[in-house]
C-alpha cells in the first residue's frame, strides 16, 4: 500500500469514526441538547487531528516536490536529460 493509499485509507477512517460517533451519540438516551454539544466537541476533535494530518501530507509532498524540483535543475545543470 502506497503511502497516498495509506492517507486516504486514515482520512477516510476519521471522517467514518466521526460519522459513527455522530449517530451513537443520536441513539444515546441523552436530553438533546447534551447530546448536541457531544456531538460538537467531538467533531471539532475529529476536525482538530484531521487538520493535523493534511498538514502532514502536504508537508511531505512538498518535500517531495522540492526533491523533484532539485534533481531535474541538477540534471539539466549538467546538460544529463537521459537518465
Amino acid at each position: 500500500m502506497g503511502k497516498d493509499s495509506a492517507t486516504g485509507f486514515g482520512i477516510g477512517l476519521l471522517v467514518g469514526a466521526a460519522i459513527g460517533v455522530a449517530v451513537g451519540f443520536l441513539y444515546a438516551p441523552r436530553a438533546g441538547r447534551e447530546t448536541r454539544a457531544q456531538i460538537k466537541e467531538r467533531a471539532s476533535d475529529i476536525m482538530e487531528k484531521t487538520r493535523g494530518k493534511v498538514a502532514d501530507v502536504r508537508h511531505t509532498v512538498g518535500e517531495k516536490v522540492a526533491d523533484v524540483r532539485h534533481t531535474v535543475g541538477e540534471k539539466i545543470a549538467g546538460g544529463n536529460t537521459t537518465e
